[in-house]
Parts: C-alpha cells; sequence; structure tokens
C-alpha cells in the first residue's frame, strides 16, 4: 500500500483556508469557526465561495471546487477547513486537481458529507485526512492536538453506546478509512477504492427504524465485494438505532470475519472524537480502543 502523505503540524501563524464543497453554513458558524482558530494562534481565510448559496449547496459545483483547489494549491495554506457536511461533495469529486494535492500535501477537516472527499483524497492522494467537527471540548480538544502535533490518537470505547454491543473478538492494525455511512455507501456504485488492508471505521446519524430497509442498505456494501480484505471495522454513533437494527448489523458486519469494536464517541454527538484518516492504526477489541497515528508530521 502506498505511503501515507502528511502535512505538516501547524504552528501559530500559519494559514487555514475556510471552505464549503457541500451546503451551505451559516455566517454565525463561519463567525464561530474563524474565532476558534485565530485562539490557536493561525491566521484564518475564508474562501471566495464559502458563503455561496446555489439550492441546497454553496455554490455551483465549479466554484466548490475551484476554492478547494485554491487552497490546496496555495503553498501558504497548511490546512484546509470545511464549514459543514450536507450535501454536495459527491458531486465535485472527480474534479479536484490530485496533482497539486500530492505536490503539497495539508489535512482537510471536516465530516458527513465531506466523507466523500476524505475517501477521493486517500484513494487519488493517499492523503491523511480528519474527521471532525469541532463542536463541543472534546471534539476541539481532539482537533487541536490532531493538527498541531505528531501524537497518536487513542480512542475508548464507550460502554454506554448502543453501538457497544457490536463487538467481534480480535484485533487488527491498517490504515483508518471511512466516515459516514451514507457516504460510503453511495461509492458502491461509482467505484470504492480497495480497501484491502484497511481498517473501516463507519457512523451514521440516521439509520432506518425499520430493519428489512436496513439490511437492504447494508446488502450492496457487504455483497458487491466492495468490503473485501478489510482488517477490522471501528463503529461509532448510528443515531436513534434499536436493538433489531443493532442485530442486522452485527449479522452483516459478522460476514466480514474480522474484528469489530462499537461504541466509539465519534459521529454525528454533540461532543465527539476527531479522528484521523489514513494514516496507521490499531484496533484491539479486548482493550476496547483504537489507536491512530497522527494526521500531520
Amino acid at each position: 500500500m502506498a505511503l501515507t502523505l502528511r502535512g505538516r503540524a501547524l504552528r501559530a501563524g500559519d494559514r487555514v483556508r475556510l471552505v464549503s464543497p457541500a451546503s451551505y453554513p451559516s455566517r454565525e458558524w463561519v463567525d464561530e469557526l474563524v474565532r476558534l482558530l485565530t485562539g490557536w494562534g493561525l491566521v484564518v481565510e475564508i474562501g471566495e465561495h464559502a458563503l455561496d448559496r446555489w439550492g441546497f449547496m454553496a455554490g455551483r459545483d465549479e466554484d466548490r471546487i475551484a476554492d478547494l483547489d485554491a487552497a490546496f494549491g496555495d503553498p501558504g495554506v497548511r490546512a484546509v477547513v470545511a464549514t459543514r457536511g450536507g450535501a454536495g461533495a459527491y458531486r465535485i469529486v472527480d474534479g479536484l486537481d490530485f496533482a497539486a494535492i500530492r505536490a503539497d500535501p495539508k489535512p482537510l477537516v471536516g465530516m458527513s458529507d465531506i466523507t466523500n472527499l476524505h475517501i477521493a483524497l486517500w484513494r487519488h492522494c493517499r492523503l491523511a485526512t480528519i474527521h471532525a467537527w469541532p463542536a463541543g471540548d472534546r471534539a476541539i480538544a481532539s482537533l487541536h492536538q490532531l493538527l498541531t502535533t505528531t501524537k497518536p490518537l487513542t480512542v475508548v470505547r464507550d460502554l454506554s453506546s448502543p453501538t457497544a454491543a457490536l463487538d467481534v473478538p480480535g484485533t487488527a492494525s491498517g490504515p483508518l478509512v471511512g466516515g459516514n455511512f451514507t457516504a460510503i455507501q453511495g461509492f458502491v456504485g461509482a467505484g470504492v477504492p480497495s480497501l484491502e488492508g484497511a481498517i473501516l471505521c463507519v457512523e451514521s446519524p440516521v439509520t432506518p427504524a425499520d430493519p428489512v430497509l436496513l439490511d437492504a442498505s447494508l446488502r450492496p456494501l457487504v455483497e458487491s465485494g466492495s468490503l473485501d480484505g478489510v482488517r477490522a471495522v471501528a463503529i461509532g454513533d448510528l443515531g436513534a438505532i434499536d436493538p433489531d437494527g443493532l442485530q442486522v448489523w452485527r449479522v452483516r458486519l459478522g460476514e466480514l470475519a474480522v474484528p469489530v469494536l462499537g461504541g466509539l464517541p465519534f459521529g454525528h454527538l454533540e461532543d465527539q472524537t476527531s479522528l484521523p484518516l489514513g494514516t496507521p492504526a490499531t484496533l484491539d477489541t479486548a482493550a476496547g480502543t483504537l489507536t491512530v497515528a497522527p494526521a500531520v508530521a
């Protein structure tokens, strides 16, 4: 597997760029992001189209691509932060200047629909990125660690989480790949990159209440061969899921015959743990931990 590309750890005075690759953010949230990142000593810039509106998205596809390419192509910008997820990033994943991104690696921060970009950047560039939404003390502290230090991050299973019941014993190591289940599922038709040797992480704010519909949504991902070669699965928050839904996940993930660790505090939570993506990770169900190498060097 190709070497992971990492940007360097951020230092005071570094420039970061806010972009909106999917849905449009509120001005108030953008101002909050500016305050947060400025408080870390960073110089925050707002992408030209970050506050645009075009339907449910932050501007036209070509404008959102232009903002991403401008941010990744500017050597003075050392991190790219998505203002929100929502929907629309899946429309632009094939239009990015991947050669420029490989030439000057820097982390992309975002989650939810931004998973589409995380997966595309891993497939085309093997770029380390960060699954994060900086709202809540734990989310902010873990994101600060991932952007400014080279310390590994250990995430500990929350036994009070409904998904802690998803457990297939074992240990495994490999690059951590994934994020939002809906985004991952969307790549089944568009071409899921090879997950050979990877640990898949999955979260979802909305899980079908009907177990039949949930099973139907999981079937293409599992039975298409898209998950062939996965070494383990790390499960975060799955929204309001009931025992019948958990049983569907348990059966479908069991078909992979790999370790599964649920109850990890990442996903659409009020306060989640930020995760590096694309970097080496070790999952240990006995310890209830997922330890991930840093996203920056």
